[in-house]
């Protein structure tokens, strides 16, 4: 019998019709979460078959209700614009945080934004700003922008110079546009003694 990577062998050969018949057999055998995801992701952009959200997101709930992290991220995307699926704030915050508190990057940024301005659950500033910090410390840029903008005005935390110029930083030498915007106003109200403190800080390891 065929496995799911050898529907991803034909997939990266462009042989898309056939990677769909290897993932379709799958999911019809054993409801397979990776085949079932890799399927949904052909229906998604429309690779070897009819483009169609509605069935991409059917076989991402399937994979994401067996624990695969990447699908929980697109369903909760689908939900959070109505693609495939009726818009759903609620839904979408559930997903992203599921996908999130297994450690998908994107996820746990998506849902560090919904909590900061309260779609689909309540605000709360102090758990986005959790959630920000894990995905900027593990690399991910625009968490490192968002949560260096946190810092620079105080949302969910003391406001905090110094720390917001690391994270801002950082994300502005990775081409974030909103952290070098940030990053400019940041410096333009800093002493002297701040900006030398903050230049200095620079020293101090930092994951990016």
């Amino acid at each position: 019998m065929k496995t799911v990577a050898d529907g991803e062998t034909a997939y990266m050969q462009r042989e898309y019709v056939k990677a769909h018949g290897i993932w379709s057999d799958l999911v019809e055998r054993r409801s397979d979460p990776e085949a079932a995801a890799w399927l949904g992701a052909l229906y998604a952009h429309g690779l070897g078959v009819e483009k169609s959200a509605e069935k991409a997101f059917g076989l991402y709930r399937i994979a994401a209700e067996q624990g695969n992290v990447l699908a929980a991220n697109n369903i909760a995307v689908m939900y959070s614009k109505g693609e495939g699926v009726k818009q759903n704030p609620e839904m979408a915050c559930h997903w992203f945080r599921q996908a999130a508190e297994k450690g998908d990057l994107f996820a746990q940024h998506n849902y560090a934004v919904l909590l900061t301005g309260g779609l689909g659950t309540e605000a709360d500033l102090t758990a986005a700003l959790k959630w920000f910090r894990k995905a900027a410390e593990a690399g991910h840029y625009p968490s490192q922008a968002r949560l260096g903008n946190c810092y620079a005005q105080g949302l969910g935390t003391p406001v905090d110079r110094l720390e917001a110029f690391r994270w801002l930083s950082s994300a502005s030498r990775h081409g974030v546009a909103s952290a070098v915007t940030d990053l400019q106003t940041l410096l333009s109200e800093m002493n002297d003694e701040e900006r030398e403190r903050a230049i200095n800080s620079q020293k101090l390891p930092l994951m990016a």
